[in-house]
C-alpha cells in the first residue's frame, strides 16, 4: 500500500502476523513512539475505533485470535481506511522461520492459540501451519513484512523506530546490508548484490580474524582488478534509481550485499556503499547482519542481557519481505 507514516495524515498501524514473532513486541515499541495501542479488538470495532480516535497515532494489533478474524476482511478494512480522508493506514506483517517459532513455544511452554489438539492436530507445528495459511493474504498485501528470525530486539527496536518515528526528516530511508549467502537471502530486501567474485580475504591468514570494517581489509578488496569497475557500475545503478523508488512514494528501500561468509567483502561494500549514499542525502540504517548475530552470540555466552532469549511478546529477529533474485553487475 506505500502509505506515509508521517505528513500524509494520522498514521494508523495494523500490527498482524504469526504467533510468536513478536508481534507484541512491536506494539509495546510503537507506544514508546507515541501510538496508542490496541490488541486484539474485535474486528467490527476497528473502523470505529479508528475513526473516532481523535489525532494520536494508532496502533492496532490483529492476528488469527481477534474476534469475527477474516483475512479479506482485513485487506478491505485497510482499503476502506485507505480511502479515508486524514488517515494514513499501514498493514505491518511480523513473521519467523518455523524453527524458531517452535523453539520459543518450547522455551516458553506456551500453547499456541491454533493447536487446540483433537481432529484439527494439537501440536505447535500444526498451529504454526493452520495459521500461515490463514494470515497468508495478509502477508501478500502487507505494507511491511519483519522478519524477526536473526534480528535481536535492540536491532529490532531500532528499525521500528527508524520507519515509524513522527518527528524524523521525511522522504525514503534507505537500509544497506551486508549477509552471508550460506544463511539465506535476506528477506527484507529489495536489492541484492552478490559479491563472491572479488577475491575472499577470508584466504589470507593475516586478514582472517579481521572484518571488512578493518584497513587492511578494504585494501585489499580495493586492489582486485574487478572492483573498482563494479563499484562504478552499481553505484551508477543506484544513484539515479533511489530518487525514482522515493518519487513513487517509497518509504523504506533495503539493499543487500552478500557474500560468502558475510564478514570481510559484503562488510566493506556496505559500509562504502552507506557513506556514499549519506553523502548524497539519504537518510541510512546500516546493518552487518553476521556480525550482529555473532556479536549476539559471543554475549549470550558471557551472559550478555540484551542477548538474551526473548519469547513471545520478545523476539530474536530479523524484518522481512519474499527473498529478490540477487543481481551482480
Amino acid at each position: 500500500m506505500n502509505v506515509p507514516v508521517a505528513g500524509g495524515g494520522r498514521p494508523v498501524v495494523v500490527v498482524t502476523g504469526l504467533s510468536g514473532a513478536g508481534k507484541s513486541s512491536i506494539l509495546r515499541m510503537l507506544e514508546d513512539l507515541g501510538f496508542e495501542s490496541i490488541d486484539n479488538p474485535p474486528l467490527s470495532v476497528v473502523e470505529e475505533v479508528v475513526r473516532e480516535g481523535g489525532a494520536v497515532p494508532l496502533a492496532i494489533g490483529i492476528d488469527a485470535r481477534t474476534r469475527g478474524f477474516d483475512s479479506t476482511e482485513v485487506l478491505s478494512l485497510m482499503r476502506r481506511l485507505l480511502a479515508t480522508p486524514g488517515i494514513a493506514p499501514q498493514l505491518l506483517y511480523v513473521t519467523a522461520e518455523e524453527t524458531v517459532l517452535l523453539r520459543r513455544y518450547s522455551e516458553t511452554r506456551r500453547r499456541h492459540p491454533l493447536a487446540p489438539g483433537g481432529s484439527l492436530g494439537g501440536s505447535v507445528a500444526d498451529g504454526i501451519a493452520r495459521e500461515g495459511a490463514m494470515l497468508a493474504a495478509l502477508r501478500d498485501g502487507a505494507d511491511w513484512v519483519i522478519d524477526t528470525t536473526e534480528r535481536p530486539l535492540p536491532d529490532l527496536r531500532r528499525l521500528v523506530e527508524r520507519r515509524f518515528r513522527g518527528d524524523g526528516p521525511p522522504g525514503m530511508a534507505v537500509a544497506v546490508m551486508s549477509f552471508a549467502f550460506p544463511r539465506g537471502l535476506p528477506r527484507e530486501a529489495d536489492l541484492v548484490f552478490d559479491l563472491r567474485f572479488l577475491r575472499n580475504p577470508h584466504y589470507d591468514p593475516t586478514l582472517r580474524p579481521m572484518t571488512g570494517q578493518d584497513a587492511p581489509v578494504a585494501d585489499f578488496i580495493r586492489e582486485d582488478p574487478d572492483f573498482a569497475p563494479f563499484w562504478d557500475r552499481m553505484s551508477a545503478l543506484l544513484d539515479p534509481l533511489l530518487p525514482r523508488y522515493a518519487a513513487e512514494g517509497k518509504k523504506y528501500l533495503t539493499v543487500a550485499l552478500g557474500c560468502t561468509g558475510g564478514k570481510h567483502r559484503s562488510v566493506f561494500l556496505a559500509e562504502l556503499l552507506s557513506a556514499h549514499l549519506a553523502r548524497q542525502g539519504w537518510r541510512i540504517d546500516l546493518t552487518h547482519r553476521e556480525l550482529a548475530a555473532h556479536a549476539a552470540a559471543a554475549a549470550a555466552q558471557r551472559g550478555g542481557q540484551d542477548a538474551a532469549p526473548h519469547h513471545g511478546a520478545g523476539p530474536h529477529a530479523l524484518p522481512g519481505r519474499e527473498a529478490p533474485s540477487s543481481c551482480k553487475l
